[in-house]
């Protein structure tokens, strides 16, 4: 199973690291084995394969319904990618999908901001799909902050930094709320301070009155 993608990494991820020179910071915190959703900030596209890197283990990313729907749709198929409907309002689909997957004892990269971040904004406001996972299976959910540049000649280092896995809270907006303050809290601690000074944080109860 994912015969593909472990070919496609073996092959990809020395490139990767090579060009890019990543710091990957805490990926320890991803167990070894079993059920865990990985959740974080969308800085580029390529932050999926920054997360692949930084585990041994296969990750099954949600990835837009357009990249499946492509010329090349067959290569995200066959890395496992799971299809989102970004421009619907609910994705049952994908969620069952990822459900079913963390059910399997897999690992599960999702992006809560659900696009990429072009603002002033440190983060977008989160959406619920990591915490119903969570709820639902009962996996931990581990955080993650992406900082720093994809080039060859970067300004800034490349970063990843993973936080300790998180147990589901009392209620999805609960857990919601404690996984967005703690990629916000990571990606302070990993965004150089001159890009951090341009940045606005808007708490998660600010996002909530909007």
């Amino acid at each position: 199973m994912y015969t593909f993608y472990r070919a496609a990494r073996f092959i990809l991820a020395p490139v990767f690291r090579a060009i890019f020179r990543p710091r990957i910071i805490g990926s320890k915190n991803i167990p070894q084995s079993g059920a865990a959703v990985i959740a974080g900030n969308h800085k580029h596209a390529l932050d999926p394969i920054l997360i692949d890197v930084s585990t041994r283990r296969v990750v099954r990313t949600l990835a837009k319904k357009e990249l499946h729907d492509s010329a090349f749709g067959f290569l995200f198929r066959s890395a496992g990618t799971i299809p989102v409907d970004l421009h619907a309002k609910h994705n049952p689909a994908a969620l069952e999908a990822a459900v079913e997957a963390l059910g399997r004892g897999e690992l599960v990269n999702v992006s809560p901001e659900a696009k990429r971040n072009y603002t002033d904004e440190l983060l977008l406001p989160f959406k619920f799909g990591a915490a119903v996972m969570s709820e639902r299976t009962g996996a931990v959910i581990v955080p993650y902050a992406i900082a720093g540049d994809y080039s060859l000649f970067p300004r800034h280092r490349l970063t990843v930094i993973f936080g300790k896995p998180m147990e589901y809270g009392e209620t999805p907006e609960i857990t919601n709320r404690r996984l967005y303050n703690e990629v916000a809290r990571l990606l302070r601690k990993a965004m150089p301070a001159e890009e951090l000074r341009g940045k606005h944080f808007t708490s998660y109860e600010s996002w909530e009155e909007k």
